[in-house]
This record gives C-alpha cells, sequence and structure tokens, in this order.
C-alpha cells in the first residue's frame, strides 16, 4: 500500500447502480464489462486522453456495505461533449491508497484484492474509488490492476 495525492480527472463511459449485498455487484459489474466490450464503447468516447480502462465506484450511499455506482469508461481531457447513452463524472482530487491486483484478472484476482481492501481498516472517504487498466492488464491472465481507495 502507498498513499498518495491524485488530482482530479474526468470520465466518459457506461454505469450501473449496484450494491455487494446479496452478491449483487458480482453480477452487474461483469455485466457491465460485457456490455463494454461488446459495444465497443471505448471507441465511441471523445478526447479520450489514453487507452486505459477506468473503473469508478461512486456515489456511495453510506460505504462499500450499501448501494454505489459503477462507471467504466475512459479518462478524457473534457465533459463538453458526451455522446447519447453514456455518462460522465469528474472524479474529485483526494488521497488514495494504492493497492495493486496481480495474476489471472478472468478469475478474480480484481474482486480478491477488494475484499482484502474491504477486510482492510483504513479510513475510507467513500467519495471515488478506482481501477485503471493499463498495459499491465494487457495479458490478462498474469495481470496487474492499480485500485486507489479514497481516504479521509
Amino acid at each position: 500500500m502507498k498513499n498518495q495525492t491524485r488530482g482530479t480527472f474526468q470520465i466518459i463511459g457506461i454505469s450501473v447502480r449496484t450494491t455487494n449485498e446479496n452478491g449483487q455487484a458480482t453480477q452487474d459489474i461483469p455485466a457491465l464489462w460485457a456490455r463494454f466490450m461488446a459495444e465497443n464503447i471505448a471507441a465511441k468516447i471523445p478526447g479520450k486522453v489514453d487507452n486505459d480502462l477506468y473503473c469508478i465506484y461512486t456515489d456511495y450511499e453510506k460505504d462499500h456495505t450499501r448501494p454505489y455506482t459503477t462507471l467504466l469508461g475512459c479518462r478524457v481531457n473534457s465533459l463538453e461533449n458526451v455522446p447519447d447513452g453514456l455518462t460522465c463524472k469528474t472524479v474529485p482530487e483526494g488521497n488514495y491508497t494504492l493497492f495493486t491486483a496481480k495474476g489471472n484478472l478472468t478469475q478474480g484476482a480484481v474482486y480478491n484484492e477488494w475484499i482484502n481492501i474491504w477486510n482492510n481498516p483504513l479510513d475510507r472517504a467513500f467519495t471515488a474509488d478506482f481501477e485503471i487498466y493499463g498495459a499491465k492488464a494487457n495479458n490478462p491472465e498474469n495481470g496487474e490492476v492499480d485500485i486507489f481507495v479514497a481516504l479521509k
């Protein structure tokens, strides 16, 4: 774990309102990914700053045990041109702890790291947590995904 300050950034993509209650997120989030890939959403996003994919967890009702919004998309330089059917979010500047999920991304490596995070006594802000799927995630059978957890 490494603590760091991250600046404000903007995302355009697709989202779902979900919850970890009764395993709902384990159905909703993979379905969001499947839709993102099947509809080639990344190609519809204007003004991308890079090819990384971001998965944002935000609009928490209370904490990770209550409903929240998951937004899957790309970092952009502006929110002035959001295509119909897509949504956007500005992630505020904040202090974050960095975790890294390593292993087979298709077999739950990221989810397993979240279980570790949920069981960690962090002073979480529950503003916007996010994962970055960059070059190290290109080999999903032996990948790495950085997970940034917002701190108070």
